[in-house]
C-alpha cells in the first residue's frame, strides 16, 4: 500500500477512470427501449404522413440512436484516458454531435421521401422521451452507478432448513 506524502500535488489532468463504463450500459438500455417503442411511433408517423412520414421517422430514430451511442463512446473512451479530456470531449463533442444531426438533416432533406415535420419531431422527441423514460431506471448513487439494480428474490427456506 502506497501512502502520499505532505507535499504530493494531485492534478485533475492526471487523473483517470479505470472502473467499469457505466455509460454505456445506460445508452443499451436507451436504445432497447427505443426499440420497444419506435414501430408505435413509427405507425403514429405512417398513419398521419403516410409512407414518406414513416421513412423520416425511422430515419430520425436512427439519427437519435447514433446521437445517444457516439456521446456515450466519447465518454467511456476520453475517461480512461484524463477526466480533464473527458470533460473537454463533453463540452465540444456536444457541439461535433449537434453538427452532425444538422447535417444528416440537411443531407436528405430535399430528397422525395423525407417529410421535414415528422423527421423533426421524431428528433427532438425521441430525444426528450428516452432520456426522461431512462430517469425511472438509472441509480442515483455511487454505490451503483448506472442502472438501478434489479431486486433480488428472496431466499425461500424449506422445512429441512430450518431445523
Amino acid at each position: 500500500m502506497t501512502t502520499l506524502d505532505e507535499n504530493t500535488k494531485i492534478s485533475i489532468l492526471s487523473m483517470h477512470d479505470t472502473g467499469p463504463a457505466p455509460e454505456a450500459a445506460l445508452v443499451r438500455d436507451i436504445i432497447k427501449r427505443g426499440l420497444f417503442v419506435s414501430p408505435v411511433v413509427i405507425g403514429a408517423c405512417a398513419i398521419v404522413w403516410g409512407v414518406n412520414g414513416a421513412f423520416s421517422c425511422a430515419y430520425a430514430i436512427a439519427i437519435v440512436f447514433c446521437n445517444f451511442a457516439l456521446a456515450a463512446a466519447l465518454v467511456a473512451y476520453t475517461a480512461r484516458i484524463s477526466y480533464a479530456l473527458m470533460m473537454t470531449s463533453m463540452l465540444f463533442g456536444y457541439l461535433l454531435r449537434l453538427a452532425l444531426v444538422a447535417v444528416a438533416v440537411f443531407t436528405v432533406r430535399n430528397l422525395a421521401w423525407v417529410e421535414l415535420l415528422p423527421l423533426g419531431l421524431t428528433i427532438i422527441f425521441a430525444h426528450l422521451g428516452l432520456l426522461f423514460w431512462e430517469l425511472r431506471y438509472v441509480s442515483l448513487s455511487l454505490a451503483f452507478p448506472g442502472l438501478k439494480p434489479k431486486p433480488s428474490k428472496p431466499i425461500k427456506q424449506t422445512e429441512s432448513s430450518s431445523q
